[in-house]
């Protein structure tokens, strides 16, 4: 069984911060968000991976993931020019697929219980195909999935206007050979893309085995802000305390992670919360649900519930920041002035007085 990782698309919801850099590298509890869904697929026997990367930020990512030897994989790049659709990185990974059945991984998704039982329902059953469905009172933004009462896909519809099941198809997949036949057949949707929800409904006309698994445990598409947010918050809720860092009159609360070379002094830093590498935290408040990444300064300041890219200096402040997503090399000072509470979503290299 092979996979295939989709780390292509532009980005557009977590713009600026997606101008200079992949959606899929920015991260949740310091670590990119592409590194759970690799780690995800070698935990579940799935080593040899195929990752989909774009023009603009495909660089980068193949920087930051290598050969997968620091993943137990074997990666293989493949260039999509332009992003036309899930069903198209599909088609274009033909080769590399070959005949085997693989599994298809949104790279900007996660999910926190991993995906080794349905993994090992698709391998010990005759499936032709198997989505993951996350129940919700109002799927309508995404592909939305009706059973029958055995628990086989009937129809999947992309955006319905009207309720039709609460069951959203989330971005893992795992299908058998016969999806290139999809997707070489299927005709682009009006926006121009060919849709995966298109192809897992051809299968279903032909009378293929498609099947569904209703997930139970946590799953994010870290398309927004706020999805960023909460991503972090669940993988932040599970970490152990780890102190690689150095501690001197300080308060620490909660289960906080050091990484190493970290400094705090003279602070107060509650968790759950992690603190990343060469980091110097002073004179400050760290809430909850809070990541900061390496190299980065805080000092005379208080932050919560927020993200902080590498190389960020934020210092000399009067309010409180919280629910905010930070890019690399921003700095955040003290401007003269009232102040008043603020959220941010600041792209790379920006530079902010308040």
């Amino acid at each position: 069984m092979k996979g295939l990782v989709l780390s292509g698309g532009k980005g557009t919801r977590l713009r600026p911060l997606t101008y200079t850099g992949a959606k899929q590298l920015v991260p949740v509890a310091n670590k990119p968000i592409l590194f759970y869904a690799l780690e995800d697929l070698v935990e579940a026997g799935v080593s040899d991976i195929g990752i989909i990367i774009s023009p603009e930020t495909g660089e980068q990512v193949q920087q930051e993931t290598g050969d997968g030897a620091r993943f137990g994989a074997r990666l293989t790049y493949i260039l999509q020019p332009q992003p036309l659709g899930i069903a198209h990185g599909i088609k274009i990974a033909q080769d590399f697929v070959g005949a085997e059945p693989f599994i298809l991984f949104l790279g900007d998704n996660f999910i926190r219980g991993g995906i080794v039982p349905q993994v090992n329902a698709f391998r010990n059953e005759a499936m032709d195909a198997q989505i993951i469905l996350y129940e919700m009172q109002d799927p309508s933004s995404m592909g939305v999935a009706v059973l029958n009462g055995d628990g086989r896909v009937q129809r999947v519809v992309e955006k319905p206007k009207q309720f039709i099941s609460p069951y959203a198809v989330i971005g893992i997949y795992m299908f058998g050979p016969s999806v290139f036949d999809a997707v070489n057949n299927i005709k682009p949707s009006a926006r121009g893309e060919l849709e995966i929800t298109d192809t897992i409904q051809y299968l279903v006309d032909k009378g293929l085995n498609v099947r569904a698994h209703k997930l139970a445990d946590a799953w994010v598409d870290t398309g927004r802000i706020g999805d960023m947010l909460e991503a972090n918050r669940l993988v932040l809720d599970i970490m152990e305390s780890k102190n690689q860092g150095t501690v001197q009159d300080s308060i620490i609360e909660g289960r906080v992670i050091l990484e190493e070379g970290a400094r705090v002094v003279s602070s107060k830093i509650r968790g759950p919360a992690i603190i990343g590498k060469r980091t110097v935290v002073q004179n400050a408040f760290v809430g909850p649900y809070t990541s900061i990444h390496y190299d980065c300064v805080v000092s005379h300041c208080e932050i919560e519930h927020s993200i902080v890219l590498e190389q960020s200096c934020l210092e000399n402040l009067h309010t409180r920041i919280a629910d905010s997503l930070i890019g690399r090399n921003v700095q955040i000072k003290h401007a003269e002035g009232p102040t008043k509470t603020i959220r941010l979503m600041l792209g790379d290299f920006s530079q902010v007085g308040i």
